[in-house]
């Protein structure tokens, strides 16, 4: 039980630093659809680590996973804040060198956090643990996704403006 309070508290630490690193990314960048990512993603990390605090300060006091505290995520939106946030920009919009690098280190983030909530789950026993764990390590693969889909987005946009439209060079 201590190893998996600890790593609750690890996740809640790691969930903390995200949300402050993607809204000071959100208010620098002047980039329309970095500032959509990043003040998206920076909601929804809040979100987790609101639902983990919830989660770590149950457990400390019945000593298990809470029987009646439904510890439920709301999904992600991230695809479609790209998706509407790139329809809005112009077409030829790059990211700057601190764009792409903020880009780089939130991708970091969400594939270590992907793999993190992913080997809690394979650790536990109890299916509603397990599903919580699961939740989490699907949506912080989904950001990661979102976050190379950004990436592609803010290096090539007229690359991946003809990709998103699924246009043809024959005219079909």
């Amino acid at each position: 039980m201590n190893e998996r309070l600890n790593a609750l508290q690890v996740a809640l630490n790691n969930e903390m630093k995200e949300h402050e690193f993607y809204i000071k990314n959100a208010q620098r960048t002047k980039n329309p659809v970095g500032k959509a990512m990043f003040e998206q993603i920076g909601s929804e990390e809040l979100e987790h680590y609101e639902r983990l605090k919830e989660l770590h300060a149950n457990w400390e006091k019945d000593k298990k996973w809470p029987e009646t505290v439904p510890l439920k995520v709301k999904d992600t939106v991230i695809k479609s804040v790209l998706k509407d946030a790139a329809q809005k920009a112009p077409k030829t919009i790059k990211g700057d060198t601190d764009d792409l690098k903020a880009l780089r280190v939130a991708i970091e983030f969400e594939g270590k956090g992907t793999e993190y909530y992913a080997n809690l789950r394979e650790k536990v026993s109890d299916p509603k643990e397990k599903a919580f764990f699961n939740l989490l390590a699907n949506i912080e693969h989904e950001h990661y996704v979102s976050l190379k889909e950004t990436e592609e987005f803010l290096t090539d946009p007229v690359s991946w403006f003809r990709k998103k439209e699924n246009t043809g060079l024959d005219g079909a």
